[in-house]
């Protein structure tokens, strides 16, 4: 009896050393995102009076600030999250290059994944005033009596009104405000951030190798549906505006995509 005990407690270790070596077999890789920034299929070209919406408003955009937060990604079916959420967080500027590439995970388990998800902003709990210290984030912040923390995205540009005169556009996402008639203090807020998912055909990812995406912000959509954008109705500022910010976030759902997927050594 105690040489079967003895026969089964061997096996039973081997069990485990084996599983554990199948599982430092699987290894990981790196995940890197490209952002990229289109308007009807191609580049954005900035401070050119080109493009056309929906709402047959010409328009141009000037700069493009935002912040994507709580990127995950599914695999079978599964939940797979970055390791630390607390750094979750980047911003993209389309006048500063070095924020169009951000690493996410250098160590993210190899194999393949179907769909990815992240915020769009921040949401409450990520939300936190003096949480950037330093610009261009900083620069970001949303003010304290309309609900502090940050702006999930300012879109800046200009329009031809019907008089064809140039006037500009503040096309700014964040904390909403519910007002009193000739209140000027919020009595309410409103939190518009959204969370996005995304289908991925061919995202794998490969031991040792980097898998880099391109993650795509089709700006024309956030003038199209299913609430068509017309400027001259909404006018130059939004930010006080929470039925215009949530008429504009519930575009936004159909605001990104994902480009070209590639392997890297």
């Amino acid at each position: 009896m105690k040489t079967l005990k003895t026969v089964s407690l061997f096996i039973a270790i081997l069990f485990v050393v084996s599983a554990c070596k199948k599982e430092e077999e699987k290894g990981t890789g790196s995940i890197e995102i490209e952002f990229v920034h289109q308007v009807d299929g191609n580049a954005l070209q900035t401070d050119q009076m080109i493009y056309v919406n929906e709402a047959g408003n010409t328009y141009e955009v000037n700069e493009v600030q935002w912040f994507v937060t709580r990127l995950a990604f599914y695999k079978d079916g599964k939940l797979v999250e970055i390791p630390d959420t607390n750094t979750n967080a980047h911003y993209i500027d389309t006048d500063i290059a070095s924020t169009f590439n951000w690493l996410v995970c250098d160590a993210f388990p190899e194999g393949n994944y179907d769909s990815l998800l992240f915020t769009f902003g921040f949401n409450e709990a990520d939300n936190v005033s003096n949480r950037f210290p330093n610009p261009p984030e900083s620069n970001m912040f949303w003010p304290e009596v309309m609900g502090g923390g940050y702006h999930y995205m300012k879109l800046n540009g200009k329009w031809l009104d019907p008089e064809q005169t140039v006037r500009s556009f503040n096309f700014h996402l964040g904390i909403g405000q519910i007002y009193e008639e000739e209140n000027p203090i919020p009595i309410d807020l409103i939190h518009n951030y959204f969370r996005v998912t995304l289908p991925l055909s061919s995202l794998k990812v490969e031991k040792d190798k980097t898998t880099k995406l391109q993650l795509v912000m089709n700006i024309e959509d956030w003038f199209k549906e299913p609430n068509l954008w017309d400027f001259n109705a909404y006018g130059s500022h939004i930010m006080k505006n929470q039925e215009a910010m949530h008429a504009a976030c519930e575009n936004g759902h159909k605001v990104f995509s994902i480009g070209q997927v590639q392997i890297k050594p």
